[in-house]
């Protein structure tokens, strides 16, 4: 994943958390947020409870890896994924899966918010 598409400042991961539009699911929460700049930008957030910096390093190579698949970037959302420790106890094709299903459930969302406008 790019730099340009990732979220990397504290005050816009704080900006999208507030916006208080979020999916939970086993191994992620997911907030989104209706996009600003041209393109759809992700962040990704580890916490401690995952283990040492050399585990969560990991599991964001993974986590990046995983929307480089999902994502065209031309979603009309801003995301941050945070990643629960569940994470670590799937497999990595049941958490792509469950991601896939969080990024479907967000985009029908978004349609059906377009729609009530």
């Amino acid at each position: 994943m790019k730099k340009q598409f990732r979220v990397c400042k504290n005050y816009e991961f704080a900006s999208i958390i507030q916006n208080r539009k979020y999916l939970k699911s086993s191994a992620f929460v997911f907030y989104y947020k209706p996009k600003k700049h041209s393109t759809a930008r992700v962040g990704i957030s580890v916490g401690k409870k995952l283990g040492n910096a050399v585990c969560r390093n990991q599991v964001k190579r993974q986590v990046r890896n995983m929307v480089d698949a999902l994502y065209d970037f031309n979603e009309a959302y801003d995301t941050i994924l945070i990643v629960r420790p569940v994470y670590q106890k799937q497999t990595y094709q049941q958490n792509l899966e469950e991601l896939k299903r969080s990024k479907q459930k967000v985009e029908k969302r978004q349609q059906i918010g377009k729609e009530q406008l």
